[in-house]
C-alpha cells in the first residue's frame, strides 16, 4: 500500500494484517481518485473508518488542506498515527480512536463540515451505511461535497439518500464504490 499521487507520491503506507480491517487496494484507490479528480484545491476530508488512513492521506497528498480520521481498532489506529507522521501531515490532521457513530455525533456538535467523506466500514456492518443519512441531515457534508461509500457487491445502496443522489457506481471484483452528491434539483435551490 502506498500513496498513488500528489506531494507524497510513492510513500509506502503501513497496513494492518488481519480480519478487522481491509485496506483499499492501490488499484481501486487510483481508480477512485481518477473519478473524483486528480487534484483538489484545498478543502477538508473526513475518513470515517480510516483503517491505516490510505484514502484520507491520498486526498491530502492531492491537495486537500485538512483531514479528520476516525478509527476504532487499536492496531489500525496505531498504523494510522504512524502513516500520518511518516507523511508529515500531523499539522493538518486530527485523528480520533472512536466508534464512527459516536465520532459523527461529536462532529455534528462542532458544526463540522467536510468537502469529501469516505465511508468504508467493515463489510458485514451494514448499519453503518445509515450514517450517510445523518451526515446529510446534519450538514456534515458541504452542499458541493461528495460522499464515497466502499461496500461489498452484495449490498445495494439506495439511489438517493435525503437530497443526495448516487451519481456513479463502480465495481472492482467483490468491491463496489458508490459516489453521492447533491441532486441537481437541490443544487438549483442551494446555488
Amino acid at each position: 500500500m502506498r500513496v498513488i499521487s500528489g506531494e507524497r507520491k510513492g510513500m509506502p503506507l503501513k497496513a494492518v494484517n488481519g480480519v478487522t480491517t481491509r485496506p483499499t487496494t492501490d488499484k481501486v484507490k487510483e481508480s477512485l481518485f481518477n473519478i473524483l479528480g486528480p487534484t483538489f484545491q484545498g478543502g477538508t476530508v473526513l475518513d470515517l473508518f480510516a483503517g491505516s488512513g490510505g484514502l484520507g492521506i491520498e486526498a491530502l497528498s492531492r491537495g486537500m488542506e485538512h483531514g479528520i480520521f476516525i478509527e476504532k481498532d487499536s492496531k489500525a489506529f496505531q498504523n494510522l498515527k504512524e502513516n500520518i507522521a511518516k507523511c508529515r501531515y500531523e499539522e493538518c490532521t486530527e485523528i480520533y480512536r472512536n466508534d464512527a457513530t459516536r465520532a459523527l455525533k461529536l462532529l455534528i456538535k462542532r458544526e463540522f463540515q467536510a468537502d469529501l467523506i469516505f465511508l468504508d466500514p467493515p463489510y458485514k456492518k451494514h448499519m453503518y451505511y445509515d450514517l450517510v443519512k445523518d451526515i446529510i441531515e446534519n450538514n456534515v457534508i458541504r452542499p458541493d461535497g461528495i460522499i464515497v461509500c466502499e461496500h461489498d457487491f452484495q449490498l445495494e445502496l439506495p439511489a438517493q439518500v435525503e437530497t443526495f443522489v448516487k451519481y456513479r457506481e463502480e465495481k472492482y471484483g467483490s468491491t463496489i464504490i458508490s459516489f453521492y452528491r447533491l441532486s441537481e434539483k437541490e443544487e438549483v435551490l442551494h446555488g
